[in-house]
Order: C-alpha cells, then sequence, then structure tokens
C-alpha cells in the first residue's frame, strides 16, 4: 500500500445540495494538540457503526475503573494496534492511549453540548446485508493474505513504511511539536498493515458507501428546523485517521448518491 499525503489541515467538502462535511485529520490513540481541533460544526459522524459507539463509550467506562487496561492488553496482544501503541510510547506526546481519546472526546463533547448535537454512524450495522457481504469478502482478502505473506516479516515492513511515510508528511501552517510528526509516520505504518489486505475494489465500495452515508447524513441534517442552520447549511465533522483523509476526500467528490441516515 503506497503511503498517502499526509496533511494537518482539515478539508472541507460543499454537498452540492447544502451543507458541508468538516473531514478533520487526526491520529489514532493519540490527544491532538489544541490548537489543530476544530472548533465550529453542528453536528458530528464518526466512521464507526452503532455497535462501535456503544463498545466505545463502555471502553471508557472500563478505563476509569482500570486505567491503562485496555493500553496494556493491545502492547501485549502482538497485533498491528500493539506495534502502533508501543512505537508511540517511546515518543514525547499525549498518549498512547485507549479508547481513542480524540473519538471520544468529540463524542462526550456531542452528547453534552447544546442539549445534545447530532451524532450519525457512517458505518453500516450488522444487518445490513450488502455490508455483510463486503465484510465477508475482505475476511477471505484476510485469511488468503496472510497465507501468502506468512514468510514475510512484519516488522520489517512497518519500519520500510515509517521511513517512506516521513516524506510525504505536509509541513503544517503551524508549528506542531517534532514528535507528533514522528507519531504520523508510525500512524501510517499502522494503517498500511492495517489494511494492506484490502483489495482496490473493497477500498473503492468502503469509501463510496461512507461517502454517500456522509451525505445523508448532511442532507438529514438540512431537513431538520431545529438546527438554525447559517446561509452555508450545517456542518458535519468527520475525525478521519490522517492517512485515510485523501481516500475519502476523493470519493466524496465523486460521489452522486445519498443513502439517507437516522441519528443516534
Amino acid at each position: 500500500m503506497e503511503v498517502p499525503e499526509l496533511r494537518w489541515e482539515t478539508s472541507v467538502f460543499q454537498d452540492p445540495d447544502g451543507g458541508s462535511a468538516i473531514l478533520w485529520p487526526y491520529l489514532p490513540c493519540v490527544r491532538m494538540p489544541m490548537k489543530m481541533r476544530p472548533r465550529e460544526w453542528d453536528a458530528l459522524a464518526l466512521l464507526s457503526s452503532s455497535d462501535e459507539l456503544i463498545s466505545l463509550r463502555e471502553e471508557e467506562e472500563q478505563d476509569k475503573e482500570s486505567p491503562g487496561v485496555h493500553l496494556e492488553s493491545a502492547t501485549a496482544s502482538g497485533t498491528t494496534l500493539g506495534m502502533l501503541v508501543h512505537d508511540l510510547s517511546e515518543l514525547q506526546l499525549e498518549g498512547p492511549a485507549i479508547p481513542d481519546p480524540e473519538r471520544i472526546r468529540l463524542l462526550r463533547h456531542a452528547e453534552n453540548s447544546r442539549g445534545g448535537m447530532p451524532i450519525f454512524s457512517i458505518e453500516p450495522g450488522i444487518d445490513d446485508q450488502k455490508w455483510a457481504d463486503w465484510q465477508s469478502r475482505w475476511a477471505d482478502e484476510q485469511v488468503r493474505f496472510r497465507n501468502l505473506i506468512a514468510t514475510f516479516g512484519r516488522n520489517r515492513r512497518w519500519a520500510k513504511t515509517r521511513i517512506k511515510a516521513v516524506s510525504r508528511i505536509q509541513k503544517p501552517p503551524f508549528a506542531i511539536p517534532n514528535d507528533l510528526v514522528a507519531a504520523a509516520a508510525v500512524c501510517a505504518a499502522w494503517w498500511a498493515e492495517e489494511f494492506i489486505s484490502l483489495t482496490p475494489e473493497l477500498s473503492r465500495e468502503r469509501d463510496e458507501r461512507y461517502a454517500s452515508r456522509i451525505r445523508g447524513a448532511i442532507s438529514n441534517l438540512r431537513e431538520t428546523a431545529d438546527g438554525g442552520w447559517g446561509v452555508g447549511g450545517p456542518s458535519l465533522l468527520i475525525p478521519v485517521q490522517q492517512c485515510y483523509l485523501p481516500s475519502l476526500e476523493d470519493s466524496l467528490i465523486a460521489c452522486g448518491s445519498v443513502e439517507m441516515l437516522e441519528r443516534e
């Protein structure tokens, strides 16, 4: 998987029917600096299913009861997530943390602000047959790919991707800590490894579905009279892992369909 351009600025998609989607690049398991966080938005959409949002809240409560329990479990797991938190822990930044600190922060902010801001789950649920078929085909690819690369070193691929990612990190318009730049390279290595078995066809299908559902969420907001939206219409904030932003951005620009969504 090629490392895409790694950008720090938000990307704003203007829906042709009105309203906008604010794609905000963030790093998983990392608390982003205050100055990098979006300030003005009307609703939140997470690239997760409804069930995953429930799990996110449960993980937060479990971490309060036993601080670091999920981080310790990930570190000892031997998975790509374990490699991610291990490498991030060697950097001077706010993190790593599980559950994902930016997603849970935004979720709680939306729940507690303005009497409750609209929240949408962009990933379809398990009862969606089309999505279930997509997940089944990806699972088949994961098994096939693991068999093909059994003799190759994951650690070597990880290290190579980290090195390549450095040249893909764009200079931000403001000063950021050097270790945050290093974290971007680590997260790019994790992203590449996590989705190494995702074929171009599966990737395209996922992105098109996400884009259509994002437009559906914006449409839901437009049809709500109680929002008091300004001239530009409602703004939907979508935190997007930095590595994924260019792909989702392209899919939104090309998207001609709207899949209607209901709020959480």
